[in-house]
């Protein structure tokens, strides 16, 4: 393009007095909507005042005029500015002219606040000076908002009878209001010259009283507009492909009596979106436009314009244009078609004058625009935002090829809606920051590629043939590219709320995101391999003291029927107990190959998933270790067929990895087998010489009886921890812990556990809940049961594949079902069956048992989430949460008294984050959108509550 092309494109026109072919005829109504009003007096014949619903309006007219009465009227108390108000806000006294200078910084800061919101905002001040309007046209500019001024033009008379009946008036000499009406008459005739969009004049009392403001929506204001849609890249003449992505797309093309396509309608009632370039290098524009044109009249489509319309429409219009980049050609088919067709051109040209910028659609979540557009120019009207509409900006530097060089605004882009644009050749449509670019370049020889919203799918068709060859190789990327900068630490430091559908706002503090910080940016896995992490689980109420008669309730803290009792009253009636295991959390990203990983998350090469802990960091050191173990698992998924079920090319799980030594050594070694250690050397010689006294006739049996009591609860806290450590060697052993606990690694010596040939030898991996699957979160949608079901398949598959099994001399295999049981809260024998269940459980040796919702999401009927777990854990594994000496009825009481709102809380806020992030990922949001759901899950973990909880 040319510079004279380029600063004709870029002249500063907006959009306000466009009408667009697609607006009313694609369903979407009127075009303005009326602000309540007060009604005119009767008798008086109405006036309507078209005002755009953002925008500033200025009122302009002499000190008692009635502007204020007039703004009163017509407008929210919250969009009018008074100068008044502002001059009494710095001086107390909004008739002290002295004030004035600063009353309108106040008054233009105001304003500037709420323009930048997107809020219609009116100023009431005389505005009587070219001077004060000037200054106001460059507020509007600068916020791409229109400025409509709003003239009352009352006679001299009114103005001082009106001022004469206000107190603080009374003494306003005649001479002011003679001044602001010949300043007034001055400036009428030169308004819309002064860069006013919209002037309307009142002139007299009755015409004020009488006139009724309407507002006016945006041309490119469609939020009512729902879709579903289907958007659909360049086009540049290529009218063929687009025959066949419509039908592609589910389209019936319609045709006329020469067989010539003139209209192509959805049977589900989708509409189709263009996002501009329909003209131009192509082999038949004529054909695209009919087609175009005929789905906008039809409202089966709508349509942006493109900078090659822009262009194609000023050269219709008689304006001189360079005819380069492929105009010459559409002229030239242009010709031929009018020789069939007379009226065909002057068709044309009104449809390419009626096509605006961008359009704001499913209520604000999608903006369309051909080249792209920043946040700050959504919904907006002026010849900057159009400008950036057609053509993007540039860097100011050129290429090897002497193109300009974009801006890569996507990189930078942060926006709630997702933005979907063309314009840039790139030989594949990806999202960058909840922005894509379908402009594959079906022109050049790539493809023709559609976005089906909600649904963000992709469908394309290949070129038939390369239509025109294209100045640079069609390997550059759109602006921001794939590579382009993922995160930025504005995303997540300081203070910041995180908007979740499920929970509301839920707002991290600055030291709990400076914690995370200091987390991910050292320990944590790359993010694009992290998009969840686990919350935290609320532990059940804490039990009563027994009554007296009940001795098999005596010392528990935590039992389920205070589990039970909770869901039952949220009026959650089916839960499900799972075991839970003794383990630590692990969530598995499996795909179902090295490159799925690559293309979907980024993964380095050779790396089909990850592997890690519930703080985000890799579970092992040694990644070939990892990657077995995410091979077995999709072997597994493999042979249980549910990569097809599940329509899915990778799968996130939410799981536990024993022994619990793998990756609590350290603590064990520090803190539990360091008690273990102590008390088993120091009872024993205490024993032997109390039991020694006792033997010389010593009364000491109260101590004793004690010390033997302290005795068999040290060794109870010991033989608790042992059962949740064995080795993990080459041979798959599964042997205890030392005597004293105190050595919990592998048969190596070293802390990394061994492999075999087949895989990892001694470790058991319990998957309990599949997180979510390309495009869909089945946390929130499979049942608790379902999904067990499908894990006890993976565990059967396992077998299958001749690896686990539990027939004699069959090696243990690497996955662990998880055992459970369906209780009724409202059923008593079904909740005596629960407690039966959970106490031979922990009898067992077990940790204890989660309670959840058999459904996968449950609200209580006043719309507030419901606890998705409830952890009830055995009275022997709460010795080592609590100590060894815990049961003891003194230290029961006291411990009765924990606090359990604030642990509750966290983990509802947790969850409600965990499940944004899922529904993010599913939705194919970008990247940072994701992280910053699993960056809060992280802050919020330090918050201070109690650890033992």
């Amino acid at each position: 393009m040319t510079g004279s092309d380029r600063t004709a494109d870029r002249a500063d026109e907006s959009e306000s007095g466009k009408n667009t072919g697609g607006t009313v005829s694609a369903g979407s109504g009127e075009n303005t909507t009326v602000a309540p009003t007060t009604p005119p007096p009767t008798g008086r014949a109405s006036r309507a005042l078209g005002v755009p619903d953002l925008s500033l309006v200025v009122l302009i007219g002499a000190t008692g005029s009635g502007k204020s009465t007039f703004a009163a009227r017509h407008f929210l108390p919250t969009e009018v500015i008074s100068s008044d108000f502002c001059r009494a806000l710095v001086s107390d006294d909004e008739n002290d002219q002295s004030a004035s200078g600063d009353a309108f910084d106040v008054l233009h800061y105001i304003a500037g606040k709420r323009l930048a919101a997107g809020r219609r905002t009116v100023v009431d001040a005389t505005n009587v000076q070219s001077e004060a309007r000037a200054r106001l046209v460059r507020l509007a500019r600068e916020h791409d908002v229109l400025p409509v001024a709003i003239v009352l033009d009352v006679p001299e008379e009114v103005c001082a009878r009106r001022n004469a009946a206000r107190a603080d008036r009374a003494g306003l000499p005649r001479r002011v209001i003679q001044r602001h009406q010949r300043e007034l008459r001055r400036s009428l005739r030169h308004l819309e010259r002064e860069g006013f969009r919209k002037v309307h004049v009142l002139r007299g009392e009755a015409e004020a009283g009488a006139a009724e403001v309407v507002t006016e929506r945006r041309f490119n204001d469609l939020r009512h507009l729902t879709g579903p849609f289907d958007l659909i890249g360049d086009i540049h003449g290529c009218r063929s492909e687009l025959e066949a992505l419509l039908g592609k797309l589910g389209y019936a093309v319609e045709r006329d009596a020469l067989g010539r396509a003139v209209d192509a309608r959805h049977p589900e009632g989708r509409t189709a979106v263009f996002v501009g370039d329909l003209v131009d290098r192509g082999p038949d524009s004529p054909g695209v436009l009919r087609l175009v044109m005929g789905m906008v009249a039809a409202g089966h489509a709508l349509c942006v314009s493109g900078n090659h319309e822009n262009k194609l429409g000023r050269h219709l219009d008689g304006r001189k244009v360079q005819l380069t980049h492929g105009l010459a050609a559409t002229i030239e088919q242009l010709e031929r078609e009018a020789a069939a067709d007379p009226g065909f051109t002057e068709r044309v040209a009104v449809f390419v004058r009626s096509l605006i910028s961008h359009y704001v659609l499913d209520g604000g979540a999608l903006v369309v625009s051909h080249a792209g557009l920043p946040e700050k120019y959504h919904g907006r009207t002026s010849g900057r935002v159009r400008s950036f509409a057609l053509y993007g900006d540039t860097t100011g530097e050129t290429d090897e090829f002497g193109l300009p060089v974009r801006y890569p605004w996507a990189e930078d882009y942060r926006g709630r809606a997702a933005v979907v644009y063309g314009h840039t050749p790139t030989p594949r449509a990806t999202w960058l920051n909840n922005t894509i670019c379908l402009d594959t370049g079906c022109v050049f020889g790539g493809a023709m590629t559609a976005l089906r919203w909600p649904e963000r799918e992709l469908v394309d068709v290949p070129a038939e043939r390369v239509w025109y060859e294209p100045v640079k190789p069609l390997a550059t990327e759109a602006p921001g590219g794939a590579d382009g900068r993922p995160l930025d630490l504005g995303d997540v430091s300081g203070r910041r709320v995180v908007e979740t559908r499920h929970l509301g706002r839920v707002a991290v503090r600055e030291e709990n995101a400076a914690a995370a910080l200091e987390v991910m940016s050292r320990f944590a896995l790359d993010p694009r391999s992290l998009p969840y992490l686990p919350p935290t689980m609320a532990p059940c109420a804490t039990a009563p003291a027994p009554a007296p008669g009940a001795p098999e309730d005596e010392g528990f803290l935590e039992h389920p029927r205070e589990a039970f009792a909770a869901y039952r009253a949220d009026g959650v009636r089916q839960v499900v107990c799972e075991e839970k295991h003794m383990g630590s959390r692990a969530v598995v990203l499996v795909c179902r190959d090295a490159e799925v990983a690559r293309e979907r998350f980024g993964a380095a090469d050779g790396n089909s998933g990850a592997l890690y802990t519930r703080t985000g960091r890799p579970f092992f050191d040694d990644a070939a270790l990892a990657e077995r173990i995410l091979g077995r698992l999709r072997e597994c998924v493999g042979a249980a067929g549910l990569w097809d079920e599940l329509s899915t090319d990778w799968l996130l799980f939410d799981a536990e990895l024993m022994p619990w030594s793998l990756k609590a050594s350290g603590l064990l070694r520090s803190q539990y087998a360091a008690v273990g250690a102590a008390s088993g050397a120091v009872f024993p010689s205490a024993l032997g010489a109390l039991e020694a006294a006792a033997g010389r006739g010593l009364d000491v049996s109260g101590l004793l009886g004690r010390q033997r009591e302290r005795a068999a609860q040290a060794a109870a806290f010991t033989d608790v921890y042992r059962r949740y450590c064995w080795r993990v060697g080459a041979h798959g052993g599964v042997d205890g812990a030392d005597a004293d606990g105190a050595d919990a690694r592998g048969t190596d010596g070293e802390d990394v556990p061994g492999t075999d040939a087949d895989g990892p030898a001694g470790m058991r991996l319990a998957p309990f809940q599949i997180l979510a699957a390309q495009g869909r979160n089945l946390a929130a949608t499979l049942p608790h049961t379902d999904q067990l079901a499908l894990i006890d398949r993976l565990v059967a598959a396992e077998e299958g594949l001749g690896v686990g099994g539990s027939a004699p001399g069959q090696r243990q295999g690497l996955l662990a079902p998880t055992r459970r049981l369906v209780v009724d809260t409202e059923d008593a024998e079904s909740v005596a069956a629960g407690i039966r269940w959970w106490l031979d459980l922990t009898a067992e040796g077990g940790e204890g048992m989660v309670v959840k919702p058999v459904a996968a999401y449950v609200r209580k009927g006043d719309g507030r989430l419901v606890q998705p777990g409830i952890k009830c854990r055995g009275r022997e594994y709460l010795r080592l949460i609590y100590g060894p000496e815990y049961t003891r009825p003194e230290n029961l009481t006291r411990l009765r008294s924990r606090h359990l709102g604030h642990k509750r809380s966290l983990a509802l806020r947790e969850y409600a984050l965990g499940m944004e992030a899922l529904d993010r990922l599913a939705d194919g949001e970008p990247l940072w959108r994701v992280h910053e759901a699993v960056f809060a899950v992280l802050a919020l973990e330090s918050e201070a509550v109690d650890p033992r909880l």
